[in-house]
């Protein structure tokens, strides 16, 4: 007689990625090169032809102009015709938000999705999301919270089935969680310091801000995000304006930022309000009540830093912390971030690009299960 055994263990064998047709290869790529080139379309296309040259993506049976044929009829670009009467492709809202799914499936991963997509504070009372405990009618509380089938039971276990009677007794009431919405602004630096050293700082938070907005969007759509530049100035911007966002020859203002920050938060009637703040370099322009502008880019001038530290106070009086997250490290500007944060009692991170993205998200995440009393 011979004797059956089972054997437990791994079997290892040469990893094979998943199925890919010869368009969505060729578009994970082209949706990166279209986010590091501001939305041109013509200058995706050229690195992507020498990409092709490099790495041979393509073959003879679909080239990069079967690719381009493919995005046309897919709705992914589209012929527009600009002031001077020339024509060219262009990218549609359709791309853009493939856009903004790729940064988010990049930096914060796979994300569940939950039904309703809010968020919960500690506190139970009258709220929208169901817990599971039961608890006796009170007077006051609404008739569409009594749980009827609880009630029922409650009714025949006190007065049987042959003298069934429902009395105010026997109501029970499920308890609720209150779903808290936080309204966050999230403040871009876009001084000419974000492209300097050879190091390109704009694209990473370019994929934060996409990535942040599809979160919000899609798992948290009572939440609200907006999203402002800062330069010389300050000024809002739009979700579908971030894959054209660019750096420009400016200073940096972070006054203005804070204001405007500020100024979009008291519209918002959410309890919990927040601000996000990501930067590189040091405040380093004013705007002066006759319009214009004073500069200081050596060292922290201390008419600049003062005005910041008193945003700062008056973001806290507000109830709105602010989050800085600092991609540069020198010392001074650590010190100067380390005395904003003070004056604000918010947070503060020093990092640099690799992680920013998890690290936003993660204390998103956080800020946004606690209640911030106003």
């Amino acid at each position: 007689m011979t004797k059956n055994t089972s054997r437990k263990g791994f079997i290892f064998k040469t990893y094979e990625a998943p199925y890919q047709s010869p368009f969505d290869k060729l578009f994970d790529i082209f949706k990166e090169l279209i986010t590091h080139t501001s939305g041109d379309f013509d200058e995706a296309i050229s690195w992507l032809r020498e990409l092709d040259k490099e790495y041979t993506l393509t073959t003879a049976e679909y080239t990069i102009d079967d690719f381009i044929e493919d995005l046309k009829k897919k709705g992914y670009i589209k012929e527009e015709i600009d002031l001077d009467g020339n024509g060219g492709m262009a990218i549609t809202a359709k791309t853009e938000r493939a856009i903004r799914q790729q940064a988010l499936d990049q930096i914060f991963g796979n994300i569940k999705r939950s039904g309703q997509g809010n968020h919960k504070s500690k506190g139970q009372g009258i709220g929208d999301e169901h817990t599971g405990d039961f608890r006796n009618y009170q007077f006051g509380d609404a008739l569409d919270k009594v749980s009827m089938t609880e009630s029922l039971r409650n009714a025949q276990i006190n007065h049987g089935i042959s003298n069934f009677t429902l009395s105010e007794d026997d109501l029970v009431v499920e308890e609720t969680m209150h779903k808290a919405q936080m309204s966050t602004v999230l403040m871009i630096d876009i001084s000419h310091s974000m492209i300097l050293y050879g190091e390109d700082r704009i694209t990473p938070a370019k994929k934060v801000a996409m990535a942040l907005a599809e979160l919000i969007t899609t798992r948290y759509p009572k939440d609200t995000l907006d999203i402002l530049v800062f330069g010389n100035d300050a000024w809002q911007i739009e979700i579908k304006d971030l894959p054209y966002l660019k750096v420009g020859p400016y200073h940096t203002n972070t006054v203005a930022g804070l204001q405007l920050a500020m100024d979009l938060l008291r519209r918002k009637r959410n309890t919990n309000k927040q601000i996000f703040m990501i930067t590189d370099g040091k405040p380093s322009c004013l705007r002066l009540p006759d319009g214009q502008y004073y500069k200081n880019s050596n060292g922290l001038d201390t008419h600049i830093v003062n005005k910041c530290y008193a945003m700062a106070q008056q973001a806290r009086r507000l109830h709105i912390p602010i989050t800085t997250f600092m991609i540069a490290q020198d010392n001074y500007l650590m010190q100067f971030v380390q005395e904003f944060t003070k004056a604000n009692q918010g947070k503060a991170f020093y990092t640099g690009l690799k992680g920013l993205g998890e690290m936003i998200f993660e204390d998103y995440e956080t800020n946004r299960k606690k209640r911030i009393k106003g």
